[in-house]
């Protein structure tokens, strides 16, 4: 499982293992495990709603105070002027295992070590695929939509095809798709 959806203090939340995250105030005491209710489980074999097997176990870290909100009245001309504040009270927790408590032991010992997010980014984005995408420029796949403007001028018609359908096949990202077609839309009016 790789994420779940949990129900806590009546609020709803995304999580994944070892996820730490700040919640409604929680009766439990520091230090203590729950868990909380599951409303679905997702992962590689798609989402489960409702699972009768799966539980999500959870630590409670420990009490804290949410921002000061500042709160003013007023009403002009006579002199009415009020001013209150308010700090949600919150607790902290951090999701121990998703699925049950074999495998809270296990993923302790296999998780690998912490990665800088730059480090994350470039490992998470795919390569372009090896067939038929032969004519996807060359380092495509880590170019940044301000990067891909700038060089989109200098490729060739087939290129760009081949970069826009990678774009739409992999990544998806709004302003290279339309980055693309207008380079392909320029390329065939000039030529």
């Amino acid at each position: 499982m790789t994420y779940a959806i949990i129900e806590v203090a009546g609020k709803q939340y995304r999580v994944r293992e070892g996820e730490r995250l700040l919640v409604d105030h929680l009766r439990e005491s520091d230090g203590a495990t729950f868990n909380p209710q599951v409303l679905l489980v997702g992962g590689d074999a798609g989402p489960v709603i409702a699972p009768t097997d799966v539980a999500v176990t959870a630590k409670v870290l420990g009490a804290t105070k949410g921002p000061k909100i500042r709160i003013g009245k007023y009403k002009k001309r006579t002199g009415y002027r009020r001013h209150t504040g308010f700090r949600a009270s919150l607790t902290q927790i951090e999701i121990e295992s998703i699925g049950g408590p074999e495998r809270a032991r296990t993923a302790k010992t296999d998780r690998p070590a912490a990665k800088p997010k730059s480090a994350e980014r470039t490992m998470t984005r795919e390569q372009p695929p090896a067939t038929g995408s032969s004519d996807v420029p060359a380092g495509y796949a880590e170019m940044t939509i301000a990067d891909l403007k700038t060089a989109a001028g200098s490729w060739s018609v087939a290129e760009l095809r081949a970069a826009l359908g990678y774009e739409q096949g992999h990544a998806k990202r709004k302003g290279a798709v339309a980055a693309l077609e207008a380079a392909i839309a320029e390329q065939e009016g000039s030529g």
